[in-house]
C-alpha cells in the first residue's frame, strides 16, 4: 500500500469533507481582504491567491473517490457545490454523477452545457445511460443516441423500455459468457486474453450456440478444479436468474436472501441478455429505505438538504395541510368537552399524556406492519392473526403503563377514580392504536398507495382525536 493509500484510509470522510469546506471559506476570507485593500497590485494578487486556493482544493479533490466527492457536494451549499463541481476533472464528471442523489445531480446538470454532458455521458456503460438519460435534454440524449454504436444504442433502448422498478432498468450488460463442451483450461486461456473482468465477476455464464442460458461457472469452481475438465462437468445448472420484467425489489431481497453478487437475466425464452449486480442492488436497498422514511413523513420526494425554500415548501406542505385539518378536527374534540374540563382542571393536564402514549405506540404498529410488508412477510392469510396479536400487545401495555399513570394521578389528585379512568382511556387508545396501525398500510396497499406514505401523520390524527374523545368521554360520564 502506497503512501496515499495508507492517507486515504486514515482520513474519515467528515474529515476531507472539513477540509474542503476549510479551503473554501480561506478562499473567501482572503478574497474579501484584498477587496477591502486599495492598491495598484489588487486584481494581481487576488488572482495569484484565487488561483492558488483552487489549486489547493483541486489537489485535494483528485485525492478522493468519485463516491467521496459526491458526498462532498451533497453537503455542500449551492454556491459551493457548484465551485467545487467545476474543479472536478471532466473525465470523472460521468462517475460523480451517477453517485450523487437525484436533487444534487439536477443542480449539477444544469450548470453544465451540453459538450459538457456529452463528454460526460460517453464514458458511461449502456446501463448507467439509461439510468442519466431521463434527466439529460432531449438534444443531449438525441446526439449521444446517434454517436453510440449500434450494440449500445439497442442496449440503452431496452434498458429505457422498462418502469425503473423492474428489473430491466437495472441490468448490466457486461457479461462473459462461455459454452459447456470446452474445458476448463481453455476457459482460462479465454480470460487471461481479455486481460481485464466487468466489474463484480464472480460467475461466468454458460450458454448454448443460440444464447440460451444453461448455468452459471462460479470463478472459485474455475480455479480450485482440474483444467481438464469439461465446463459442463463443474458448473452449476440451477442459477438463480431474473426476468427482465420482474420487480426489482423482489431481486434486491433475492440477493440478501441468497447472498449473490451476480446473477442473470433471461428473456421468456431463457436466452441470457443482462445481468444483474450487487452495486445496483444495494443502491435500490439505500433508496427504498429512504423514501420509505421520507414517506412516513409525509415528503413527497427526496429533498436537496439546500433547495430553495420555494422548492423545499412544495414538498413539504402537503401532509402539512393535512396535519392542520387532523389537528382541527382533534381541538375540536377538545371543544365539545369545555364544560367537564372546566370543572376538573386536571383533565387538561393528563389528556396529551393519553394522546400521547397513543401516538408513539401506533407508530411502532405502523413501523412494524410497513416493513413486514415490504419483506413480503404480510399476507391474506396471516392478516387475522397479525391483527389479534398487535391487539393483545396494545392491550397488554394498555393496562401496564395505563396502570402506572393511573397511580401517579391517584397521588397528584388524590382520586382513585380519576386514575380508573385513567387506566382505561389508556387501554382504548392503545388497542385504538393498534387496529389503526394495521390497518393504515393495508388499506393504503390495497389502493395501490405506498403503505408508508403518510403514515404516520395519520396514526397521529387518529390516536390524538381518539385519545381526547375516550378520555374526555370516560371522564365525563363516571367523573362529572
Amino acid at each position: 500500500m502506497t503512501v496515499t493509500e495508507v492517507k486515504k484510509t486514515q482520513e474519515s470522510l467528515q474529515d476531507r469533507l472539513a477540509q474542503v469546506i476549510d479551503l473554501l471559506q480561506r478562499q473567501r476570507i482572503v478574497e474579501d481582504l484584498t477587496h477591502r485593500q486599495e492598491s495598484q497590485n489588487q486584481d494581481r494578487v487576488e488572482k495569484l491567491v484565487h488561483r492558488q486556493n483552487l489549486v489547493e482544493l483541486q489537489r485535494k479533490l483528485e485525492d478522493l473517490h468519485s463516491a467521496d466527492v459526491a458526498y462532498i457536494l451533497e453537503a455542500l451549499p449551492l454556491e459551493d457545490r457548484l465551485t467545487v463541481w467545476q474543479l472536478v476533472k471532466a473525465d470523472r464528471d460521468g462517475d460523480i454523477l451517477l453517485e450523487v442523489s437525484d436533487s444534487v445531480r439536477e443542480t449539477l446538470i444544469a450548470d453544465m452545457d451540453d459538450h459538457e454532458l456529452l463528454a460526460a455521458a460517453k464514458e458511461m456503460d449502456a446501463d448507467e445511460l439509461a439510468d442519466l438519460a431521463p434527466e439529460l435534454p432531449r438534444d443531449v440524449v438525441h446526439e449521444l443516441m446517434e454517436a453510440l454504436d449500434t450494440q449500445q444504442r439497442e442496449r440503452v433502448r431496452s434498458a429505457l423500455s422498462y418502469d425503473e422498478d423492474q428489473v430491466g432498468a437495472l441490468m448490466d450488460f457486461e457479461m462473459v459468457t462461455i459454452r459447456e463442451d470446452v474445458s476448463l483450461e481453455v476457459v482460462l486461456r479465454y480470460l487471461r486474453r481479455l486481460k481485464e473482468l466487468p466489474g463484480h465477476t464472480d460467475k461466468l455464464f454458460v450458454v448454448d450456440h443460440d444464447g440460451v442460458l444453461k448455468g452459471v461457472l462460479p470463478i472459485k469452481r474455475l480455479l480450485v478444479n482440474d483444467p481438464d475438465k469439461q465446463v459442463a462437468d463443474v458448473m452449476a445448472n440451477d442459477p438463480v436468474s431474473f426476468h427482465p420484467d420482474g420487480d426489482a425489489y423482489e431481486a434486491a431481497q433475492a440477493f440478501e436472501r441468497y447472498d449473490l453478487i451476480s446473477s442473470p437475466v433471461v428473456d421468456k425464452n431463457g436466452k441470457l441478455i443482462g445481468r444483474l449486480t450487487i452495486d445496483e442492488m444495494v443502491d435500490l436497498i439505500r433508496e427504498e429505505s429512504e423514501t420509505e422514511v421520507l414517506n412516513m413523513a409525509g415528503l413527497r420526494e427526496e429533498e436537496d438538504i439546500f433547495a430553495s425554500v420555494w422548492r423545499s415548501l412544495r414538498n413539504r406542505w402537503a401532509w402539512l395541510a393535512v396535519n392542520l385539518v387532523t389537528a382541527f378536527i382533534a381541538s375540536r374534540v377538545i371543544g365539545l368537552f369545555e364544560g367537564s374540563i372546566e370543572k376538573l382542571v386536571a383533565l387538561a393536564a393528563l389528556m396529551p399524556i393519553v394522546a400521547g402514549i397513543g401516538g408513539n405506540s401506533g407508530n411502532q404498529t405502523i413501523t412494524m406492519i410497513v416493513r413486514a410488508m415490504a419483506l413480503d412477510q404480510v399476507s391474506t392469510g396471516n392478516t387475522s392473526r397479525l391483527m389479534r396479536k398487535e391487539l393483545v400487545v396494545g392491550l397488554i401495555n394498555g393496562l401496564v403503563w395505563g396502570g402506572v399513570i393511573g397511580c401517579v394521578a391517584y397521588m397528584l389528585y388524590g382520586s382513585w377514580s380519576l386514575g380508573v379512568v385513567m387506566t382505561a382511556a389508556m387501554t382504548l387508545n392503545l388497542l385504538l392504536a393498534a387496529l389503526m396501525g394495521v390497518l393504515i398500510p393495508m388499506t393504503l396497499s390495497r389502493l395501490g398507495r405506498d403503505p408508508a406514505m403518510g403514515a404516520s401523520v395519520m396514526i397521529t390524527a387518529v390516536t390524538d382525536s381518539g385519545g381526547f374523545f375516550i378520555f374526555l368521554g370516560l371522564a365525563t360520564i363516571f367523573l362529572l
